[in-house]
């Protein structure tokens, strides 16, 4: 697989708000944009623990790359959901293309006349959108939540994302002005299982768990340079046992987070998951974002204030989990809270 296109690609990526074509080839090239596409349309019809594992590889070398990913991941399985036969024969055409959407209904609405439906509205923070082919947007029709596909081409966006973090993933406004499309593209909303939330979770969640591996890397390779600890008789980073503690922490909160997320996945995948076990569920979740913003936190103790400089990858790195991380899906303060309740 051609990671090396991908890190090579990030810096570009990050400074352009929004994925380079070469990055963009290169996920396409891997099959990415494919993994949640059903093998009946050409794709790769993946398991959860298959694209978790896949956005982490992304992720150590481009977190937002690995993002861009997930949501197109999460896109394409809403699409399968909130579909008929003939439409997912039509969305599922090119199965490498990329899929972007939101879920907020508040954001936006449309109004029926005979066999079309006009949808005005503009949804935020909408992620990969600029290089999307197919949009689905969350909107109220009659005062009932609907979901709709629409073309990208037939769309505006909003250049508004600008953010420390996660810059790359372009994730800007979908403006809908009157946008007129057949009633066969619009679709009544129908609630999730519990398989499908964990599996939105872990989308964002293997994005950060990448971006934490990424920095590890990053900080490994500080130690295998004979960089010594500044004003110390260290010879090296590697005769400190500080320093020595500090990497075993960091790794040993990264690789919590992997399992743990590892284990949901597990939980996607299998039988139906009873409603009263997601609380507990998104708790872990939240549990390892949190794991993985507290390891490139001491990664950054350990590699020092060089590694916020703009040259060097930890920043990115850390800027994109410390964003990455406070996802609603990944919000730990709700998780707490939703789980508390459930126990009492």
């Amino acid at each position: 697989m051609s990671n090396e296109r991908i890190a090579a690609q990030a810096a570009d990526s990050e400074a352009r708000d929004r994925l380079t074509q070469e990055a963009i080839g290169a996920l396409r090239a891997n099959g990415d944009f494919a993994l949640a596409v059903p093998a009946e349309y050409g794709g790769q019809e993946a398991s959860a623990e298959t694209l978790l594992g896949r956005l982490i590889e992304i992720g150590r070398e481009d977190p937002s790359a690995a993002w861009v990913t997930g949501v197109s991941a999460t896109s394409k399985t809403l699409a399968k959901r909130m579909s008929s036969e003939t439409m997912r024969k039509e969305l599922f055409a090119d199965p490498d293309a990329i899929f972007c959407g939101s879920g907020r209904p508040d954001c936006g609405t449309g109004t029926r006349d005979g066999d079309t439906v006009t949808i005005t509205g503009a949804w935020p923070n909408v992620s990969g959108c600029e290089d999307a082919a197919w949009v689905g947007v969350t909107l109220m029709i009659d005062g009932v939540p609907h979901f709709a596909h629409v073309r990208r081409a037939d769309v505006r966006i909003d250049r508004t994302w600008r953010v420390a973090g996660m810059r790359a993933t372009g994730s800007h406004t979908v403006v809908a002005d009157a946008v007129v499309v057949p009633d066969g593209q619009v679709f009544p909303f129908r609630p999730f299982a519990v398989n499908d939330m964990l599996f939105f979770g872990l989308c964002v969640l293997g994005p950060v768990i990448g971006g934490a591996r990424g920095a590890l890397d990053t900080v490994r390779a500080m130690f295998a340079s004979g960089r010594k600890p500044f004003m110390t008789g260290y010879a090296s980073m590697g005769e400190s046992p500080g320093a020595r503690h500090w990497l075993a922490d960091a790794t040993h909160l990264i690789e919590r987070a992997e399992r743990t997320a590892l284990e949901v996945a597990a939980a996607s995948d299998g039988p139906e998951v009873e409603h009263a076990d997601l609380p507990r569920l998104h708790m872990a979740e939240a549990s390892a974002a949190r794991d993985c913003r507290a390891a490139v936190d001491l990664l950054l103790d350990l590699h020092g204030a060089s590694g916020f400089g703009t040259a060097n990858p930890l920043q990115r790195f850390w800027r994109d989990v410390a964003v990455g991380s406070r996802h609603p899906h990944l919000n730990p303060y709700l998780a707490v809270e939703n789980l508390g309740k459930a126990l009492v």
